[in-house]
């Protein structure tokens, strides 16, 4: 264990650290349960069409996009502990309101609600580890992080597969609201984070009130530019993951729906059992090489995932599980670089801005490639789908690769930063 989580960081995860990251494998055990069944659930459980649902979550990203900078301000202005607890509430009712909703507009409302208020999260929850984490440990943290979030996804997903059934709409409700009661009971640890949770303070606060704080942020040339390239690879990655997937698995490969938590599962577990070793391999190399590899291994994946509809069940079953573990290898590669970049070119005043524009590009990823997703699957291109991602991840990790001149050593990691 020594050789692969140094003694040195191994020494933070006690007290703080280690309450904020059973907060993460908690609270991710109950989107392990629910992750890529939204489509599923309301086209085949409540029975609305498959263009309503991809293009429902279209606008719930789109919902997201719009009040993700909202997110940021408060962040900056009331630190990150009280946006994180009351979104993560207002979260929770979401949930339960979505896994009983039946007609048209409580699906709409639930799910937008769910759309705002999960966007109030992860940004809040990156600043919140940021300040917790020495500047030297913070690519080894956030990797750390990412590997319990797919820990307590893979746990939440074999629990999924188990339980849920398309015969058996109560399956999916019972799994919506197993999450929602989770998310209940994960501010309670977080509520002992106070001393970091809190605002800056009040000279830098004044400095990021009013639209000057969004101004900075966006002159922020190298910012734009990681912006860019993150947005292309969250297009061609998380986005047709989360919109298009299950219904690919489900009519071009004519799998159970059931396998998507087997697949998912193997995806997670691939994170668990990499993670760390990835973390140590990636040390002192240039972030945005790691992030130009993300782009070609998820290109990969996306091929892989497109034979597999050429293939007989039992194989396009290994295909698919095959395909996922190459997608999970580029995601340890993504998770400790990409937050990387960004807190370390952004200032501390600023710090819940410069997240938020990075959420921005997972919202804005999230409505493009749902609106992709349901022209294609939903015409008559559903097999070639696959090819057109595998693309895009392609273009993403070149736009990535030209980062790297922008940027200097310390911000490409290849010079170890110090905190002062």
């Amino acid at each position: 264990m020594s050789s692969i989580m140094p003694s040195d960081f191994r020494a933070l995860l006690h007290g703080p650290v280690r309450t904020y990251y059973l907060t993460t494998i908690f609270g991710c055990i109950g989107l392990g349960l629910t992750l890529s069944l939204s489509v599923v659930y309301i086209h085949d459980i409540r029975h609305f069409s498959i263009a309503f649902a991809t293009y429902l979550l279209a606008v719930n990203a789109l919902v997201a996009l719009g009040i993700t900078p909202f997110i940021g301000s408060l962040t900056d202005r009331f630190g990150p502990l009280k946006v994180l607890v009351t979104c993560t509430v207002a979260q929770a009712f979401a949930l339960f309101g979505f896994s009983v909703s039946t007609s048209r507009f409580e699906i709409i409302a639930s799910s937008l609600l769910l759309a705002s208020m999960s966007a109030g999260t992860w940004g809040p929850s990156s600043v919140l580890l940021t300040r917790m984490i020495a500047i030297e440990h913070r690519q080894r943290a956030y990797g750390t992080n990412f590997m319990l979030v797919n820990l307590g996804i893979a746990l939440g997903g074999l629990i999924s597969a188990s339980v849920v059934n398309l015969h058996r709409p109560w399956t999916f409700e019972h799994l919506y609201q197993a999450m929602a009661a989770i998310e209940f009971l994960t501010v309670i640890p977080l509520l002992t984070l106070r001393r970091f949770g809190g605002p800056v303070p009040d000279e830098q606060a004044n400095e990021s009130d009013g639209p000057g704080g969004w101004t900075q942020v966006l002159k922020d040339r190298r910012m734009l530019h990681y912006l860019l390239a993150a947005l292309v690879l969250l297009v061609a990655g998380y986005g047709s993951l989360e919109a298009g997937f299950s219904l690919f698995v489900v009519q071009n490969v004519h799998l159970p729906v059931r396998a998507i938590g087997i697949v998912f599962f193997f995806n997670t577990v691939t994170i668990v059992v990499a993670q760390l070793f990835v973390l140590r391999m990636i040390e002192g190399r240039s972030r945005t090489r790691v992030m130009a590899g993300v782009g070609l291994l998820w290109a990969l994946a996306w091929i892989v995932i497109g034979l597999s509809a050429q293939t007989p069940h039992w194989l396009a079953l290994a295909f698919l599980c095959g395909a996922q573990i190459v997608f999970a290898l580029g995601e340890t590669l993504l998770s400790p670089v990409a937050p990387a970049i960004v807190n370390e070119i952004a200032p501390e005043h600023l710090r819940g801005r410069y997240n938020a524009a990075s959420g921005l590009t997972w919202s804005l990823g999230g409505s493009v490639a749902p609106l992709f997703a349901g022209l294609i699957l939903g015409g008559h291109l559903a097999e070639y789908w696959p090819l057109f991602v595998a693309g895009g991840a392609f273009v993403g990790g070149l736009f990535a690769l030209s980062l790297r001149r922008s940027l200097t050593p310390e911000e490409d990691g290849l010079v170890r930063a110090v905190s002062s």
